[in-house]
């Protein structure tokens, strides 16, 4: 069996992907630890290793082929109780569980996995190989490629948050806009639970290929996410932002509608993005709420500290 190293027995294959935990290796009780190249004859000293270039992905990979053989694969097939529509192109390699509905016109490749409770919209596409857990919404013809995995809760293609004011002050109403454009999601997404995608106001929300998603996360209407991002839990993406390829949020932060990141743009968590971003690198960004116009004050004079820090520093100079 595979287990982490401070509770792996005589049975189990481990892996140390970081130094820092070299203590642990040479306690561990593993009858086997993948390690890097620098940490092999630690590794040996204690039994046996499996020696990889990059331990943690080796591992990832091995966590995979552990998967495929001992988890129970899914039944090609349409449960009874499960509602397919006519018209809908529906694979016979593919899956239908239990209380399932499937929209007319929908495709469902081959190989692909509806779980039970899934609702699939009319003229929406599933693709070869894909799974969808527990109660997944892929509204109206939305798409998602090949290979994706879809947890428990997710919504794909529900109404992007656009209205218009009508009237002034007190008496001001709001007349929806309504959502006219869909989602489309590349090959190898991963989606984490309860998970909103909205879909586009006219044009089409877009996740690219390779992208992998948190839980609760919140993607706004018209947003574009490039090939290979990623976002940890309760990220925000406001509508028509457009995040580029190979960038990473941390959990809770916040990027405003409208705004635009180059590729290889990463965020810590609960940073909030309220600019554009033109070049690559890691960025950060904590700040005390208050009443909008002292905010406001504050935070124009924070971006000059660096130029009051080298006035003073300049003065200083000049008194001594």
């Amino acid at each position: 069996m595979l287990a982490p190293l401070e509770s792996a027995d005589a049975a189990s294959l481990s892996f140390l992907s970081n130094p820092r935990y070299g203590a642990q290796l040479a306690a561990s009780a593993a009858a086997c630890v993948i390690v890097s190249p620098g940490m092999r004859e630690a590794a040996l000293a204690r039994g046996s290793a499996i020696v990889a270039a990059d331990p943690y992905l080796y591992f990832a990979r091995l966590t995979q082929w552990w998967a495929a053989r001992t988890r129970r694969q899914p039944v090609p097939g349409v449960h009874p109780s499960a509602v397919v529509e006519p018209g809908v192109r529906l694979h016979p390699s593919a899956s239908v569980a239990a209380l399932a509905y499937i929209g007319a016109g929908a495709v469902i490749g081959a190989g692909a996995v509806i779980g039970s409770h899934c609702h699939i919209g009319a003229d929406a596409s599933v693709g070869e190989g894909t799974r969808l857990a527990v109660r997944v919404t892929l509204g109206e013809a939305c798409r998602i490629g090949a290979r994706g995995i879809v947890h428990s809760g997710v919504v794909i293609g529900a109404d992007g948050f656009g209205f218009a004011p009508e009237g002034q002050g007190g008496d001001a109403r709001w007349q929806k806009i309504e959502q006219l454009g869909a989602v489309r999601i590349g090959d190898d997404v991963e989606i984490g639970a309860n998970t909103c995608i909205d879909r586009g106001a006219l044009a089409d929300t877009l996740i690219d290929e390779g992208v992998k998603l948190d839980n609760l996360i919140q993607i706004g209407h018209n947003v574009r996410i490039g090939a290979h991002s990623a976002m940890a839990g309760c990220v925000g993406i406001a509508g028509s932002a457009k995040i580029g390829r190979h960038c990473t949020a941390g959990g809770g932060a916040i990027i405003l509608g409208h705004l635009e990141l180059v590729d290889h743009v990463h965020i810590t968590a609960a940073t909030v993005i309220t600019r554009s971003i033109w070049k690559p690198g890691q960025y950060s960004g904590l700040f005390p709420f208050d009443d909008n116009a002292s905010w406001e004050k504050n935070a124009a004079t924070l971006r000059q500290l660096h130029g009051l820090r080298d006035r003073l520093r300049a003065l200083e100079k000049k008194l001594t």
